[in-house]
């Protein structure tokens, strides 16, 4: 999906998309990875600002990480043009039909 994103930080986002808000102790029971691998997915989601990390007021040692979903609507238009891009023009469709 995203060019330059770790498998585990896709896992995550693909999670978060999925079934919404979620403390890492969740993450790490639904995504099943390490909860090391899983924070340092999550720094790199905040990092990159895919996810926002929001206080958790029910229980302030566990934040509640939620996906951005205008900015992943931004990279993966970014990706999908840049793919369209390296085609090269003989591969891109040219608008004419061709008629049976």
């Amino acid at each position: 999906m995203f060019l330059g994103l770790p498998n585990s930080a896709i896992l995550v986002l693909n999670s978060l998309a999925a079934e919404g808000p979620m403390t890492p102790k969740t993450i790490i029971e639904k995504v099943g990875l390490a909860p090391r691998t899983i924070s340092f997915a999550l720094r790199t989601l905040v990092r990159e600002q895919v996810i926002r990390k929001t206080p958790n007021l029910s229980d302030m040692r566990q934040p509640i990480y939620h996906v951005d979903m205008e900015r992943v609507k931004e990279l993966q238009l970014r990706f999908d043009s840049g793919r369209i891009s390296q085609i090269p023009s003989s591969f891109r469709p040219s608008g004419h039909s061709f008629n049976r």
